[in-house]
């Protein structure tokens, strides 16, 4: 038996920029029993991750004041910047309300997550929002995803567009500066159309950023807080983009024009199973089991895969491997007549 639903928004208070409403089956209200907030798992996330987070900055202001060989410092940046990855995805969790029980509780541990990643809390939800709501849709490409062409409009695109393209997909633009511009220059500007409750948020951010700075710059020093940032910032930005790349471009993902878009098969078919060594699941916390989060976005990260594996609807795609992701970047246009992603030598 099916039941004729809306889809889901972030918040009530959202501008809908798409609203289907589409079948869904019995097994997905099933699964629904997974999207129920644990504040005794949350707790334990927070500490485990922002404790260990400071801890490691604490060292490597340490490492630089006492002039330690600058490995040590690496070291501690490149782990922490992991953490900072975590911290991110606990972020996106208050995002969606589903962290916590409390709606005030996520916004304020939301903020502060997203203050930690140099990402206003409010914007960044309703750009988030915009993404859940067009993903896989070709009509409606931009909203909080990478830039991706097809190949008939690539094809006939200018020689300064191809230029721009090719650039953008470049692996050290798209997974090195990008991340960096993105997250240092353009999270300090509201999105259009995200409303005055983002403006300010973004305005509060952006205060308290220039405050953090200036305070540490005037306590360590400009090169010495460069040398503690530079590492833990460009891993975390790095891995960022790449994970969220690899969950909605990847060989079999879906994508449709509007009038076939469907959002079930978006979030079975459009959104990857990134099956990942344990260790870089827990840095990731559970964001790779991307196809339960976008058909679900209620569902806590530490829920996510308990229902993966006792929902046999969802297992439909074949998981991607760390080794198998690693060549996906090399995938940069859709075929819309094969209905798959190609590399510009398909051109």
């Amino acid at each position: 038996m099916d039941s004729k639903i809306k889809m889901n928004t972030i918040d009530d208070n959202h501008p809908q920029t798409h609203n289907h409403t589409v079948k869904k089956p019995v097994w997905y209200y099933a699964s629904q029993k997974y999207a129920v907030p644990s504040t005794r798992k949350a707790v334990i996330q927070l500490l485990d991750t922002i404790v260990p987070y400071f801890v490691l900055w604490a060292l490597m202001i340490i490492t630089v004041k006492k002039q330690y060989p600058y490995w040590i410092t690496l070291v501690l940046g490149i782990i922490a910047g992991g953490l900072l990855v975590r911290i991110f995805v606990l972020f996106h969790d208050c995002v969606h309300y589903s962290f916590l029980a409390s709606r005030r509780a996520n916004r304020l541990i939301g903020f502060f997550c997203g203050f930690l990643a140099c990402t206003p809390y409010y914007d960044w939800q309703w750009a988030h929002g915009q993404h859940h709501a067009s993903a896989g849709d070709l009509d409606r490409r931009g909203y909080g995803s990478v830039w991706m062409m097809t190949l008939d409009e690539y094809r006939n695109a200018n020689w300064f567009m191809k230029l721009r393209y090719r650039l953008y997909r470049n692996p050290f633009v798209l997974f090195g500066i990008g991340p960096e511009i993105f997250f240092l220059v353009l999270n300090r500007f509201p999105n259009r159309g995200s409303g005055n409750r983002a403006l300010r948020g973004v305005l509060v951010t952006d205060i308290l950023l220039v405050i953090i700075l200036v305070i540490a710059i005037y306590l360590l020093g400009f090169w010495n807080l460069v040398s503690i940032v530079a590492p833990v910032w460009i891993v975390s930005t790095s891995i960022g983009v790449w994970v969220f790349y690899i969950q909605h471009q990847f060989p079999g993902v879906y994508w449709a024009r509007h009038a076939e878009w469907n959002v079930m098969t978006v979030a079975l078919r459009g959104c990857s199973y990134y099956k990942l060594p344990k260790f870089l699941q827990w840095f990731t916390a559970n964001i790779g089991i991307h196809n339960v989060h976008h058909l679900h976005s209620a569902i806590p990260n530490y829920n996510l895969q308990k229902c993966f594996d006792e929902t046999p609807q969802m297992q439909v795609l074949k998981s991607i491997s760390l080794s198998d992701s690693l060549s996906a970047y090399r995938l940069k246009l859709w075929d819309e007549k094969n209905l798959t992603l190609v590399t510009f030598s398909a051109v």
